[in-house]
């Protein structure tokens, strides 16, 4: 099975059924697929040959939706790239999976305008939305997405990918400080979605909530589980207005809200929220980080009917774990077993399998398991690695784990300094060096923290040059013009020296 015949299987059986809701827009199945065809034949056209790279630098939209499943469609590979990207990352992952057509908003058009000329490889750009002036995009092609897609018929394009080759590269950040493109085979992506929606027990009732951002796969996933069963998808872009959102999710009868601690902090604080009929809501799901102990009861004190379900889960493989709802008062820190059709094992810094209450290395495998990493092997064969059969690669997640008497998983920590913060791999040394643009920084320490909300919450040490005075929040302001949202560090402390080897190099170690 491929990816895209989610898509098409449950416009087979719900043609007429709303599959897609986003702000006053509701479509049905049929005409989602019938503009993810006409997106294909568009890009076909276009000269989009089979197993090259498409990317969506968009927001959460009717059209990032229709992008996905039309560049499936097309036999091409999705790239989805968070909208807060800047400049220089975002000529870089352009350039580095060498994307053939890019798919972006007219509102970004500044920010294309320095980007394009550096990037060679794309040779056509598809923008959303209105255009506001005449476009100086020397030497490309840009087209309206509405006019490509009025363009060309919805006549289906017949597959010829199998579920072996690349539905999507997901980038991440990497301990040199470039992100690094995570490649998913239809069959990777598959797996999970099945995976998944066996342990959640979803099923063409469902209409899920989705508020997090398409570039993340935990918020990618509810879309492609939402079309594999032939349920409702309510889109957002962000849950900027808490009070909205809820009236949403009451207005339209939400079974199914995935979210992360720092969703959940917010709407714990509102008030009256446990004087609202939640009755439809059947299951929340949390990852990113474990959710703290005062959380999971106000949880259940405000969803009663709603089962609660604990996950933990890295890009490299989607999901390994999930803790059953039922096992949640007696172990509220564990983050469960495996997920169906995979397994799970720890393993010491000498490959011996490890037994209960021993700390170890967190070992995957499972068709769920990633292809590797875009075009660098080195950096794939440090995390697959042969496995208990011949010819077999499994993951080794970096993460730090040890299981109780009855398999149940708890995270310890992390083996390299990458921080994992609201889900999201974070780079220290990628912070670094947009810190060490700033004039007046002299050297630079970025940690994470324990956070109770964000799993680690990002901390930056900085020193200054002489004579410069720079405050926390100049520094701040530069991080939130060159970094992703997410990358900001939430705490920033000026020092007057950092500690360092005998060798001059700093140490991280003691930093807190």
């Amino acid at each position: 099975m491929l990816l895209n015949n989610f898509l098409e299987q449950s416009t087979e059986k719900f043609p007429d059924k709303t599959a897609l809701v986003f702000q006053k827009e509701r479509l049905t199945y049929q005409e989602i697929n019938s503009s993810a065809n006409r997106l294909a034949n568009g890009l076909k056209d276009s000269g989009v040959e089979r197993g090259e790279r498409v990317a969506i630098f968009l927001e959460n939209s009717v059209e990032s939706v229709i992008s996905i499943f039309g560049i499936l469609k097309a036999d091409a590979v999705f790239v989805v790239i968070n909208s807060t990207t800047k400049k220089d990352k975002l000529t870089y992952i352009l350039n580095n999976c060498r994307v053939k057509v890019l798919i972006s908003s007219f509102d970004k058009s500044e920010l294309l305008k320095e980007v394009l000329p550096d990037v060679s490889w794309i040779k056509f750009v598809l923008l959303t939305g209105e255009k506001k002036s005449e476009n100086t995009f020397t030497d490309k092609k840009i087209c309206q997405f509405k006019e490509l897609l009025n363009s060309y018929p919805d006549k289906k394009h017949i597959n010829r990918n199998i579920d072996i080759d690349l539905a999507s590269i997901i980038y991440t950040s990497g301990t040199t400080g470039n992100p690094k493109g995570v490649m998913l085979t239809h069959l990777n992506m598959v797996s999970a979605a099945n995976s998944i929606t066996e342990y959640l027990e979803n099923t063409s009732d469902d209409i899920i909530f989705d508020v997090l951002p398409l570039s993340f796969d935990y918020g990618l996933y509810q879309v492609l589980m939402g079309f594999k069963i032939g349920g409702r998808i309510i889109l957002e872009k962000s849950f900027s207005y808490p009070y909205v959102i809820i009236d949403l999710m009451l207005k339209e009868k939400v079974t199914g809200l995935p979210g992360v601690p720092t969703i959940f902090a917010i709407l714990l604080q509102l008030e009256d929220l446990k004087k609202q009929n939640f009755d439809s809501l059947r299951y929340i799901t949390n990852t990113a980080a474990a959710l703290p102990v005062t959380f999971i009861k106000k949880i259940k004190e405000t969803f009663p009917k709603a089962k609660l379900y604990s996950m933990y889960g890295l890009t490299e493989c989607k999901r390994v774990s999930y803790l059953p709802p039922e096992e949640l008062n007696r172990r509220p820190a564990s983050v469960g077993k495996g997920m169906p059709n995979e397994e799970v094992y720890i393993v010491s810094e000498n490959d011996k399998r490890l037994g209960p209450g021993e700390v170890g290395e967190l070992v995957v495998r499972g068709s769920n398991v990633m292809l590797g990493y875009w075009e660098l092997p080195e950096e794939t064969a440090k995390v697959l690695k042969p496995g208990l059969y011949p010819r077999e690669r499994v993951l080794y997640t970096g993460d730090l784990f040890k299981m109780d008497e009855e398999g149940f998983l708890y995270f310890v920590g992390r083996k390299d300094d990458i921080i994992k913060c609201r889900g999201e791999k974070v780079s220290p040394k990628e912070i670094e060096n947009i810190l060490y643009n700033l004039e007046g920084v002299l050297e630079v320490a970025v940690v994470g923290v324990p956070d109770e909300i964000l799993g680690e919450a990002i901390k930056a040490f900085v020193v200054l040059k002489e004579g410069f005075n720079l405050s926390e929040k100049d520094i701040l302001r530069h991080c939130y013009l060159n970094l992703e949202d997410f990358m900001v560090p939430k705490y920033v402390e000026l020092v007057e020296s950092l500690p360092k080897t005998e060798s001059g190099k700093i140490t991280k170690v003691g930093l807190k």
